[in-house]
């Protein structure tokens, strides 16, 4: 399926004043998907993210995330809630899977635990889409990612937003609206896994 095509389809029917419930990783990968559907939903941004288990690296990204949103324009105003921080839910689901290689069956299941918790958020808050930034990085598998957010919408009730952010030109776009606003780029996903690899 062309995720990106299947996103634009839905925008098409978008009406005023629907709310999207957009789980975000961090402020790169945030700017470029804010751009694109800032001027579509009032969007509120959920940064659930425990599987950043250095503590200083998630408050970076975190300030980053709120800084990058007082300096974007956009239609609707965006919101920014934290969720709850806790490594250890991370590291119980990675329990097992602690030598899978980056792109195996961790990350499948990282991907599943932050969208549960963006589908079951954005079911209790009483809005209309959730969806996720993580399809921008090309790192990610888009189709793991959207296969789970179907799954988790039929589970909640709630309507998801296919996408494939880095279509389009979006991770460039990404990287030049980092540049623009200086934005802090981490070189590595967050876990202490990920960043084993990247240093070995």
């Amino acid at each position: 399926m062309n995720y990106d095509l299947e996103m634009e389809k839905q925008i098409k029917n978008i009406k005023k004043g629907t709310k999207l419930f957009l789980h975000v990783c961090c402020a790169p990968c945030s700017s470029a998907v804010l751009e694109r559907l800032g001027n579509f939903f009032e969007i509120t941004l959920f940064y659930y993210n425990p599987n950043i288990t250095e503590k200083d690296e998630y408050l970076k990204r975190i300030d980053e995330v709120k800084n990058l949103v007082s300096y974007l324009e956009c239609e609707h105003k965006i919101s920014v809630i934290e969720g709850d921080y806790d490594p250890n839910i991370f590291f119980e689901m990675a329990r097992g899977l602690e030598n899978e290689p980056e792109k195996g069956r961790r990350c499948f299941k990282c991907y599943e635990l932050r969208l549960r918790e963006t589908a079951r958020m954005a079911k209790a808050l009483g809005f209309d889409y959730f969806c996720t930034t993580l399809t921008l990085s090309p790192h990610k598998n888009s189709n793991w990612i959207n296969e789970i957010g179907m799954n988790l919408s039929e589970e909640y009730y709630v309507n998801y937003l296919y996408s494939d952010f880095k279509k389009k030109g979006g991770y460039k776009r990404s990287i030049e609206l980092s540049h623009q606003y200086h934005l802090y780029r981490q070189d590595y996903c967050g876990c202490i896994y990920s960043r084993k690899k990247k240093n070995s």
